[in-house]
């Protein structure tokens, strides 16, 4: 008798993840093959798991495949010393993974700023201590356990900001990291193996083969925006236009993803041809472009500049368009991380001040 349904589905995902990361070990120039032998020569993936039940159902999933394949398995839980006791609780998270048999495993306590409120500042301790560990400890891949739910509030979120296509991509399935030791690139630390299953199902997992789970008291506290999202808003628009909002929401974001990346790749091609021979923006050029194309240069040549991209909006970028397509003589722009954008003598000058 095979496992539950609810466990071979996250065993399958898991197990694709992890052949596209020997693939991609194998295939990427400058990177060795990933090694067959026995000891720490193999291939290091690692898990995030904050011990709720989307990365413990992870963790396990990964412990099962990645010794079939040659990979060895470790863990890390990242402690944002939000809640009290937070300590105990990674300290609880670091046992879990290790009564899976990943190793390494550790606990990493990160301080959490305030840029951008306390769920973007979270997010970037944690995506930063991930980062730090994944070098430090030569890691392949970081896996994520964002599901198919998770997908659907962040295509809501971005529609709700009115950040364009890009936003309502949602999160990808692969995505980067700084890179480091043992990587395989910049674009593809980050793995999120289960944007196509529901939570449900990751749950599910859990409880069949009795892992503990621990539930983010953050998660159901309505201080923070995705969670109304989850807890309000969303079940609103499923009684409104009946069951499939989740779903369709990820097909959005798959579609506009491939939208976006066709957008990008024009907009990258495109921006060697609006410099002049010092490498200045030439308004004139830009104009020409097609909107969408056009912001796309702009928004690149803004975050090349200093410009963070996570505090960059639309409405930051329809401003230093507007030096393009409504000139009127205006002053500078001031744009996020000290950046500056102003018209001088038909070119687009951007720069920290």
């Amino acid at each position: 008798m095979g496992p539950h349904p609810a466990v071979a589905a996250i065993r399958l995902a898991v197990r694709r993840v992890l052949h596209d990361v020997l693939t991609d070990l194998t295939d990427h120039p400058g990177t060795p093959p990933a090694p067959r032998t026995a000891g720490s020569s193999l291939p290091l993936v690692l898990v995030a798991c904050s011990g709720g039940a989307d990365s413990m159902a992870l963790a396990s999933a990964l412990a099962f495949e990645a010794p079939k394949l040659g990979i060895r398995a470790g863990g890390i839980t990242v402690d944002h010393g939000l809640q009290p006791g937070s300590d105990l609780r990674a300290a609880e998270v670091v046992t879990r993974m290790t009564a899976l048999r990943l190793d390494p495993v550790e606990s990493v306590s990160v301080r959490v700023g305030r840029d951008g409120g306390p769920e973007a500042a979270a997010r970037d301790a944690r995506y930063g201590a991930l980062d730090e560990a994944a070098d430090r400890l030569g890691a392949a891949a970081v896996l994520l356990g964002h599901t198919r739910d998770d997908q659907a509030e962040t295509v809501l979120l971005g529609l709700a900001r009115g950040s364009g296509i890009r936003s309502l991509s949602g999160m990808p399935e692969v995505s980067g990291g700084p890179g480091g030791p043992g990587t395989a690139g910049r674009t593809n630390r980050y793995r999120r193996p289960f944007l196509q299953i529901d939570r449900q199902t990751a749950r599910k997992a859990c409880m069949v083969q009795s892992l503990p789970v621990w539930d983010d008291p953050h998660n159901i506290d309505p201080a923070y925006t995705r969670s109304r999202l989850r807890h309000e808003g969303l079940p609103a628009l499923e009684k409104a236009l009946g069951k499939g909002v989740v779903e369709a929401l990820a097909r959005t974001a798959q579609l506009s993803r491939d939208d976006a990346d066709a957008l990008d790749a024009w907009a990258a091609e495109a921006e060697t041809g609006v410099r002049d021979a010092d490498g200045r923006l030439e308004c004139a050029k830009l104009y020409a472009l097609p909107p969408a194309v056009r912001r796309r240069v702009l928004r690149r040549a803004v975050v090349a500049a200093g410009s963070p991209a996570g505090s960059l909006f639309a409405r930051h970028i329809e401003e230093v368009d507007r030096l393009i397509t409504g000139w009127r003589g205006q002053g500078a722009i001031n744009l996020p991380g000290r950046v500056e954008a102003q018209r001088q003598g038909g070119r687009l000058v951007i720069r920290q001040g």
